[in-house]
């Protein structure tokens, strides 16, 4: 008779003889280890994760938009600069360079709006929606170049008002050229445009990418800032025209692009609340924000425009007043706008400014 002990160790040695273990299972516990290790670890898992996020988040930013081709020359407006420091080229490559990085600065605002709800986001939006015009202006202002700012930020109105508007109105109306589209007057949206969307990215990559957007466009700023006066005198161009008209049409290439594919679209009161809410912006925003960092920084920053300035403002406003007033609008209406922004352009590129005669006047 055999113990019972016995009898179990026989019993497994029969069972372990009838079906051998595989080689898997046979393996030594210190290549477990070094398997799970290499390729079947939470690190290595983490790892693998993290880089197809990376990976996945620069398609998605970088080369989802058709004008991000553009995004090199902000780096070639650096390496001109130093290699030659020709401003004429340096301020061209520079415009270039921020154009994408504007139209992206409002795409990953409007990312992160998704998580922030619609009071959040519209702070977001008025701070980040025009965060270049804003930063070309501290640079200006710490250059002393008070008019510039001034100018642009008066630029910037005339732009939503007039070419943002213009353009979105003429794309919407050749689009849809069987029918007159039609817009509340009452109710101008400025949120509830993405109800049927949902985010790309979360919300820490949206703030991460704000933050790199913001530094980069902070340091073209500088370059652009720097070279104004010296592409003025490359290209025999007033600064005025310069600072009314091409600074604000960088800016606004965000504002630009969504008016246009919301009007091609016939959601034409979202695109009016693109342009119209923008300029709003500036004007209760942007302006005072100026004014403030005017007087922080020491700079005589005020709202003393001239009345050239003034007077052209007001008139642009009664012409969009007066086109807005039916409720309606076609292909001819945003031609009317697009070539009063043409005057407009046209006569600040003659216009000389009285401050600038007077100091021709006192060097003669």
């Amino acid at each position: 008779m055999t113990s019972l002990d016995e009898r179990s160790v026989l019993e497994l040695e029969d069972k372990t003889l009838v079906t051998p273990v595989s080689p898997a299972r046979k393996s030594h516990p210190l290549d477990v280890i070094q398997h799970g290790s290499f390729s079947g670890s939470p690190q290595a898992s983490k790892n693998i994760y993290m880089r197809n996020r990376v990976l996945k988040n620069l398609k998605i930013v970088l080369l989802s938009s058709k004008i991000n081709l553009l995004l090199p020359f902000g780096p070639l407006a650096i390496l001109v600069n130093y290699l030659t420091g020709r401003h004429g080229w340096v301020f061209f490559l520079t415009l270039l360079g921020i154009i994408p990085l504007a139209e992206r600065l409002g795409y990953a605002t409007e990312q992160l709006a998704f998580y922030t709800g619609p009071t959040v986001g519209g702070l977001l939006n008025a701070t980040f929606g025009n965060a270049t015009e804003l930063l070309i202006s501290i640079f200006a202002l710490k250059n002393g170049m008070v008019r510039v700012v001034q100018q642009s930020l008066l630029g910037s109105i005339l732009s939503n008002m007039l070419l943002v508007l213009g353009c979105a109105f003429l794309s919407g109306g050749i689009v849809h050229c069987k029918k007159d589209q039609v817009f509340n007057k009452g109710v101008i949206q400025t949120e509830n445009s993405y109800d049927n969307e949902d985010a790309e990215i979360s919300k820490w990559e949206s703030i991460i990418w704000l933050s790199i957007l913001t530094a980069w466009i902070s340091v073209l700023s500088g370059y652009l800032v720097d070279a104004i006066e010296g592409a003025s005198i490359a290209w025999n161009i007033p600064i005025a025209f310069i600072s009314v008209i091409l600074l604000p049409i960088v800016g606004n290439a965000s504002e630009h692009a969504s008016a246009i594919m919301f009007a091609m679209k016939d959601k034409l009161d979202i695109s009016l609340g693109v342009a119209i809410g923008s300029s709003t912006q500036i004007s209760m925003f942007g302006i005072p924000f100026c004014v403030v960092v005017g007087w922080l920084m020491g700079r005589p920053m005020d709202l003393n425009f001239q009345l050239f300035e003034t007077t052209t403002l007001f008139v642009m406003v009664l012409v969009v007043a007066f086109l807005l007033q039916e409720g309606t609008s076609n292909y001819f209406k945003g031609l009317m706008l697009i070539l009063c922004y043409l005057i407009v352009a046209a006569s600040f590129f003659v216009h000389a400014d009285p401050k600038s005669v007077a100091d021709k006047i006192h060097k003669n």
